[in-house]
Formats: structure tokens, sequence, C-alpha cells
């Protein structure tokens, strides 16, 4: 699995990008030769297609990788990531119709084609290496195709494999590659410690649940990272369907992408001090489970009543968010695989995010545009507030009757972080529900890219 860029031997073959509508211009400027047999071979420069030209003794002298029209292009992203699939083994360089394309972007898509998901098993992946075209940030690239990376590994290995203990050796793992620090707080030290929700929700399973605490630089402003850390849910005592519990090691999606994020930026140095909080529980069923009416004592010492069992990643982030908004960040950011409404909302390919930043919202859009990262803001609409409050406690964690579920979620969560921190929630899916080009079916970051490259100017670093 090659995540970088080849070397750029003398060897390495031409790879001419052609679009749809600069097909017919492009085989006039060639020679009679490659005319003929680009027209004898039927290539018609679709998303892609790929063809080898030969030259008189059968050796290719140059490859096409087809990117379709503007049209084709815009109902998806890296495009140029098919040809890396389809192209034989090899190191390939990028010419004709680059500004067609965004180089950054496809790019990177091109690394990506590169990951596969070989821990029990071989699977398919890109061979086609491609050398570093001009005009792109390759070091920052690679980067970013080593944390995407670790946020698939980290989705995609199942419970048996990824249980808050392996989650915890994923974070001490990165934190010792890059020198950062980390402490953990595990099972009934939580109690000890003023967690109570964390422990709550975990405490029915037979591995223990605990709150990771990794930092890193000592300078430059400050930007807090909490990730939902449920490596399965069951539901609680509100058991999920088999059907809905069947995705279930993916719902520690918040923490891969918040770790997958963390790399980006301690590799590419970024100047700020980074801290990422992961509540890493399992939401299992056992005589200890917390259960429906129950009302839990939070870290903040608000009250909240258990309305559902399967509620329980906003429970787990409460506790982290307070924690987090006590050392007075700059900037925290949630991300969770939180409900199921921003699914029905958005589906699975776009993150909706919420802020009561209009600077902040403003920068993640125009970042999300840049490097094909889709995001969308919702709002925390104050009228539901009341939604959220059931009388007999100071909060609900599953409000009655189905309406506005992620925003009513991302209320709650908000409570939690506090007035005065700069606060901006994802509520992502994390799964990739059929294979795309650079995006194999299975886990995926989102929001992470956006947010990497909007945080300058939020942070203004």
């Amino acid at each position: 699995m090659h995540l970088t860029f080849a070397p750029d031997p003398e060897s390495a073959l031409a790879l001419h990008v052609v679009t749809s509508e600069g097909l017919e211009g492009w085989v006039q400027d060639q020679g009679e030769s490659v005319a003929t047999w680009v027209k004898a071979s039927g290539f018609s420069a679709s998303i892609g297609e790929t063809l080898l030209v030969p030259d008189v003794n059968g050796a290719p002298t140059m490859a096409l990788a087809g990117v379709g029209s503007t049209a084709q292009r815009a109902r998806g992203r890296f495009a140029l990531a098919g040809a890396a699939m389809s192209l034989p083994k090899g190191v390939y360089r990028l010419t004709g119709e680059t500004g067609s394309i965004s180089l950054a972007e496809e790019s990177l898509g091109w690394l990506l084609a590169s990951y596969a998901f070989d821990r029990y098993r071989a699977q398919s992946a890109a061979t086609a290496r491609l050398v570093a075209p001009d005009g792109i940030d390759a070091p920052r690239l690679e980067a970013i195709a080593a944390g995407e990376a670790l946020t698939r590994d980290l989705i995609n290995t199942p419970a048996s494999d990824m249980g808050p203990e392996e989650l915890e050796a994923a974070a001490a793992k990165l934190a010792s590659e890059f020198g950062a620090r980390i402490d953990v707080i595990r099972g009934d030290d939580l109690l000890a410690r003023n967690f109570p929700m964390i422990h709550a929700v975990g405490r029915a399973s037979t591995r223990a649940p605990r709150l990771i605490d990794m930092r890193w630089g000592d300078s430059g402003p400050k930007l807090t990272l909490v990730g939902k850390g449920v490596c399965f849910d069951t539901g609680g005592l509100n058991i999920k369907s088999g059907a809905s519990m069947g995705l279930m090691k993916k719902d520690m999606g918040g923490s891969a992408a918040v770790l997958g994020l963390a790399r980006m930026i301690m590799a590419l140095k970024l100047p700020l001090q980074l801290r990422v909080l992961i509540p890493a529980v399992e939401n299992a069923i056992a005589g200890e489970a917390f259960r429906p009416q129950d009302i839990l004592t939070s870290r903040l010492g608000l009250t909240v009543e258990i309305n559902n069992t399967d509620a329980e990643g906003r429970l787990v982030l409460a506790d982290a968010l307070t924690y987090g908004a006590e050392d007075a960040p700059h900037l925290m950011v949630s991300m969770a695989t939180l409900t199921g409404a921003a699914r029905v909302a958005l589906g699975p390919d776009i993150a909706p995010f919420f802020s009561d930043d209009d600077g902040i919202a403003s920068a993640l859009g125009a970042a999300a545009a840049r490097v094909a990262d889709p995001v969308w803001r919702l709002p925390f609409h104050p009228s539901y507030e009341s939604m959220i409050e059931p009388g007999i406690a100071d909060l609900d964690n599953a409000p009655k009757g189905g309406f506005a579920g992620a925003i009513t979620a991302a209320l709650f969560l908000r409570r939690f972080a506090g007035p005065d921190v700069r606060y901006t929630h994802f509520d992502i899916y994390g799964w990739q529900p059929g294979a795309a080009p650079a995006r194999p079916k299975g886990g995926v970051g989102q929001g992470t890219r956006a947010l990497l490259d909007a945080l300058p100017q939020m942070l203004e670093l």
C-alpha cells in the first residue's frame, strides 16, 4: 500500500489527462498512428477509462486517463482515482489537460486509491504510482493521506479487535510517533475523578470504559478535539435491531476521525496546542447496565434523564466536553457518529456541522469546497431547547417525538461545551456505503480535511 508519491524516474510513463469535451481536439493534435490507435480502441475519456498507447514495437509509449465531462465530474470526487485503479503497475507522470482538474484533489485521490484494509485478507488496491505533479504540496497531501488511512483502519477494524483498550493503544502509538503526551483514566477511576456519565455508559461491559487524553504542542492557540469512542453499541437495554446493530463497529468513527485529523496536524507541525479527548466505552447489556428513566449526574453537575439507552454517545461526550472546556481552548470541536436524523437529512456523504460562529462556518464551507470534503451547516436552533428539558431533570438524552433529532443532540452537547468556548460539532456517518473512486466501501473520514484546511483561518495561524 503506497500512500506516497513515487520518485521521478526517467522511465515514468507520460499520462495524458483527457476530458470528454477535449478528446476530439486532443486526438487531432496527435500523430496519425496515435490517433488511429485511440479511435480504433473506442476510448471515450469517460471517468476511470484508461488506454495504453504502444510504440512500433508494442511497448507503451504513453497512457490516457479519462476524467469525463464537467457535468460528470460535478457529480463526484476524485475522478482521476478511477484511472489509478485501472492502470497497470508502474510509475506515471501527468501531462495533458491538467487545467481541467484540481491537481491537489486528484493527486490526493490517487494516493487514497492505494488504500486497502488488508488486516484479515488480501485486498485489491491501485498499484499504479504517480509522480507528484508540479504545483502541489506533496508532503502535505501525503500527511493527509496517512491521517485518512488511520481513520479508515480504525473504523474498519471489528469490535473484537477494537475495544476501548485497543483504541487506547492506537492513540498511544500515535502519541509515541509524534512525541505527544497521553493520560488515560480507566474503570472506577472515572468515578473518583468525576466522569460519572462515561462510567455509567461503559460499566456493563467487561471491557473497562476510559477517557483518553492526548496533548501535543507547547505554543500557539489551543485546539481541543473530542471524538466519540463507542467501540460497539448494542443500544443497551433499549437494544437495537439486528439490522441497526450490524454497522455498530463504526460507532467509534468520531474518535477515529479526530485521531486521523490529529495525525495530519502533528505531521504538518501546525503551530498550535493540540488536545484530543476520547471517551472510549462499549455500550453493552448486563446487570450493571444503565436503564431507561435513570437520572445521571454529569461532570458539569447537570442532571440527565435517560429516556433511551441508545442515545449514549451524547452522554460520554458531555463529560469529555466539560473537561475540555475547563482548559479554556480557543476552539473545541466534537466529532461523532451521533444521530440517524443527520443521515436522513443529508445522507451518508455530507457531514453536517453546528456552530454559533459565522466566521467558523464560513471558513469551513469555503475549505470544504476547496478540498472536496463536503459539509453543511445546521443550526443550534434555540427554540428547540425546551425539547431537551424533561422537567424531572435538567436534560433529556432522547426527546420524544422524533423531530429535529440532530439539532436536539447538538443542543444537548452545547450545554456542556459551555458559553465561553468557541464550539463546533460534527455529526458524521463515517462509512462509505459502496465503492467510489478513492473511497472503497467501509470506514471513511468526513469533515477532517475541511477542518484541516480551515484551521489557519479559524485560529489565525
